[in-house]
């Protein structure tokens, strides 16, 4: 089979397509046919050696993994409740920039059949993250909620997801004026440029001084330590990614919470193994408006597995409205 792999860190251009065998699934696992597979920050973080994760810890040639979308194959020893023919989607760490892949059971989901591929590839990870962070967050009714990096693959979702769960004012940040335009498009009532110096003090007029009951943060570093600061009494901050630049891990005092100021992490292997009942209903609602479209998933681009240095370059340059998406 064809599979986009590197053999050396660096920029997009050590991707590469190469021919490797078709991976067997062991037990507890499944082969998925790739029918699309995303490609994001935490990817080419780990192409340039910069993803904070303890977990990544890859032998060369490497095979990066993402959201994937497919139809299951073949089934390992101990996967009894999947079938082949079954439409899933799966998170991997590794593997699925290939036209197969091998998951864990326990991390696939069910895909309905009117999704496309490529909107679908949002519900095995991005989506779910999106609607973990707003769950970890305890967002009510009419609160208002600042979420960073909304014009991205899991920030447009969170918008969506937030005006759903009936968020009071909404308030956005993007670089670029054409991100800051999609992500009112896609449902903030505000959005701010967390570039500029002065992007907290916006914040602050916005919210009349008064600051975010809860805040969605996947940059980290100072716009992170920032943010602390801006809470509101009672206020949520849910860090979950350091996009912000290599290993961006933020610093946090505890004399900064002594506001009644609350700041936790979210991981979705985390929710998924810790809170597994949560988990599952959470799968079910983000299917359920996907497939009612009353939660859409923008598609930047998509784009064959040989033009994956393409997607990353992408994806660095910050230029995706929504996700980038590999279509084998």
């Amino acid at each position: 089979m064809r599979a986009v792999q590197f053999d050396r860190y660096g920029d997009p251009d050590v991707l590469y397509v190469a021919e490797r065998p078709v991976p067997e699934p062991g037990p507890g696992q499944v082969r998925i046919a790739v029918d699309a597979v995303s490609v994001g920050h935490a990817q080419t973080q780990m192409r340039r050696e910069a993803f904070p994760a303890p977990m990544w810890r890859p032998v060369f040639p490497v095979v990066l993994g993402g959201d994937v979308v497919g139809r299951i194959t073949a089934v390992g020893p101990g996967a009894t409740a999947l079938r082949p023919g079954d439409r899933v989607g799966a998170f991997t760490l590794y593997g699925a920039y290939a036209e197969q892949v091998v998951v864990d059971a326990v991390t696939v989901v069910p895909v309905p059949e009117e999704l496309d591929a490529a909107e679908a590839a949002v519900l095995p990870g991005t989506g779910l993250i999106a609607l973990g962070i707003l769950r970890t967050g305890r967002l009510r009714k009419g609160e208002t909620v600042l979420i960073h990096a909304a014009a991205g693959g899991v920030g447009h979702i969170a918008v969506q997801l937030a005006r759903a769960a009936g968020a009071g004012l909404i308030i956005g940040t993007a670089g670029a004026a054409a991100k800051r335009e999609f992500a009112r498009a896609t449902g903030a009532d505000a959005v701010v440029d967390h570039r500029s110096a002065h992007w907290a003090d916006e914040v602050r007029e916005l919210t009349g001084g008064r600051g975010p009951d809860l805040i969605l943060d996947g940059i980290g570093a100072e716009v992170l330590e920032q943010g602390v600061g801006l809470l509101a009494p009672g206020g949520r901050l849910v860090f979950y990614g350091s996009s912000g630049g290599e290993l961006a891990i933020p610093k946090v005092s505890v004399m900064d919470l002594i506001g009644i100021k609350y700041v936790t992490g979210f991981a979705l292997s985390a929710w998924r193994g810790g809170r597994p009942q949560e988990y599952e209903a959470g799968v079910a609602e983000l299917t359920r408006l996907l497939a009612e479209g009353q939660v859409t998933s923008a598609v930047h681009a998509r784009l064959p597995l040989e033009r994956a240095a393409e997607a990353h370059a992408v994806v660095e340059a910050r230029a995706q409205l929504g996700r980038v998406v590999l279509v084998p």
